[in-house]
């Protein structure tokens, strides 16, 4: 593990337990209302890309564990993985596009709510790669904290917003 990473290793151990945890809720939320959700055409998109979000955020934080990690090989791995997350991102979105009876500004607000934390990771893993692996690595975080955030919104909706 670079000198780099190794300074990230209890934020790193702190993520992978919290995002776990959130996963686990955010479906046990699904599964108290999935006939509700199943009957909407964006809430199944969105969970799925909520859900890959936080997968997102472990994988990345558990890479950032393995020992004898070289920076760029993590960088590599982090843009891998968000290529994985922004596949289901970019469906949610094209599912809320076509949601004729949201506003435009509603469309566009319930789907950078999934971007956002995407488009930091990303960076991040950009950062990593070209050498400026201090600014990456907080790009990183940035996208964990902002995952959590977003998958907390989509619990939310999940939870309570379904039953309006």
């Amino acid at each position: 593990m670079s000198e780099a990473l190794e300074g990230w290793t209890d934020f790193n151990v702190a993520m992978v337990g919290a995002t776990a945890a959130l996963a686990g809720l955010l479906i046990v939320a699904m599964s108290v209302n999935i006939a509700t959700i199943m009957t909407s055409s964006m809430l199944p998109a969105r969970a799925a890309s909520s859900i890959a979000t936080l997968v997102l955020a472990i994988v990345v934080c558990a890479l950032g564990l393995m020992p004898g990690q070289a920076e760029a090989a993590y960088g590599i791995e982090v843009l891998v993985a968000v290529a994985v997350a922004a596949a289901f991102q970019a469906h949610a979105i094209r599912v809320i596009a076509c949601e004729e009876l949201l506003s435009a500004a509603d469309r566009f607000a319930k789907g950078i709510a999934g971007v956002i934390p995407i488009a930091a990771f990303l960076v991040g893993g950009l950062l990593i790669i070209a050498g400026t692996v201090a600014a990456g690595l907080v790009a990183v975080a940035l996208g964990s904290l902002l995952a959590v955030v977003a998958a907390i919104l989509i619990s939310w909706v999940m939870l309570v917003e379904v039953l309006r």
